[in-house]
């Protein structure tokens, strides 16, 4: 995932701090306009004073029962008002990531992409939660067809384990390949680090390329801004991340890598309407990586410290698809 400005990214991280900190719910320090006093009064705060004044009191004088019941009410109002704000105060950041993993990289006259971070083994994973059973992450990957690039024809196809597990084992393997996906082993490596994927709540989708017919890369596609990632940078919600490994050693050399992020970053775009950025995050050493990623219209963002790497936050803007 290839590196240019980070000025954008910058600015919203400066704005997105704010709201952060609004979000956080922790009580207000000593001295604040907001903190009640020492007598459990409300200090100077701005506050709704719910307490029914003793002109309208006065009216329920003759029935003492119909005060208490007011009096009831007007208590559970505040009660009710104090827990809708309570409960905005505490609502999860929606930009607080879930499941991750590294993102693609090139290395040397070969286009191999890196090792993934996530998702983390069952079990491990940061508490969200999942989505509805009706709800589809990715807007079914598996249905955004076939499509047709310089190389040839082109198709994302969502992985099967019985079917695919022995391939991409065997791409894993490949020393090239290892050095940065980090799956190298007995096929029952790779098929864990699947089925955490395909066990999930769709966050990531596994996808072998398919050009002209001939499976000959491996995807990831995920929602970057549900993923581990999106503590690393300032995440919008539907940034969508792609990893990538080019397979065989007869399709690398030849500029595919380029070709084919630049076709599958414009199907996120095509396919996924409320996705404004597709993102990617290679090893920042990996310089034929982040060439690649810059030629296929990815901007460099950042420098992103990973738990496992430093990485180049790659960005592709939905405003700037024909302009790069």
């Amino acid at each position: 995932m290839p590196p240019p400005d980070a000025s954008t990214d910058a600015d919203a991280a400066a704005t997105t701090a704010p709201r952060a900190g609004a979000r956080s719910g922790s009580v207000p320090a000593a001295g604040s306009p907001h903190r009640p006093d020492a007598a459990g009064g409300p200090g100077n705060a701005d506050t709704l004073d719910l307490r029914l004044p003793d002109e309208f009191l006065a009216l329920f004088a003759a029935d003492p029962e119909a005060v208490g019941t007011a009096r009831t009410a007007g208590t559970a109002g505040a009660a009710t008002t104090a827990g809708t704000v309570g409960t905005a105060d505490g609502e999860q950041n929606p930009g607080e990531p879930v499941g991750g993993e590294q993102g693609p990289g090139e290395q040397g006259s070969g286009e191999q992409h890196g090792r993934r971070e996530h998702p983390a083994p069952r079990g491990t994973r940061p508490a969200r939660p999942l989505a509805p059973a009706d709800e589809d992450l990715l807007d079914r990957v598996g249905g955004w067809g076939q499509t047709a690039t310089a190389v040839g024809a082109f198709h994302l196809v969502p992985v099967h384990l019985t079917r695919d597990v022995p391939l991409i084992s065997r791409w894993m393997n490949d020393p090239a390949v290892a050095a940065f996906w980090e799956l190298a082993g007995p096929d029952t490596a790779t098929e864990e680090h699947l089925r955490a994927q395909l066990d999930g709540d769709g966050r990531s989708v596994p996808c072998l390329g398919v050009l002209d017919g001939t499976p000959m890369s491996y995807w990831e596609i995920y929602r970057a801004d549900l993923d581990p990632l999106a503590r690393h940078y300032p995440a919008r919600p539907h940034d969508t991340g792609i990893h990538l490994l080019i397979g065989g050693v007869a399709h690398r050399g030849r500029g595919l890598g380029t070709v084919l992020l630049r076709a599958v970053s414009d199907l996120v775009l095509d396919r996924r309407p409320s996705c404004a950025r597709v993102v990617a995050e290679p090893d920042l050493r990996n310089t034929p990586s982040v060439s690649a990623f810059l030629s296929a219209g990815f901007r460099f963002s950042a420098e992103v410290e990973l738990p496992d790497k430093k990485a180049a936050l790659m960005v592709r803007d939905r405003a700037l698809r024909d302009l790069l």
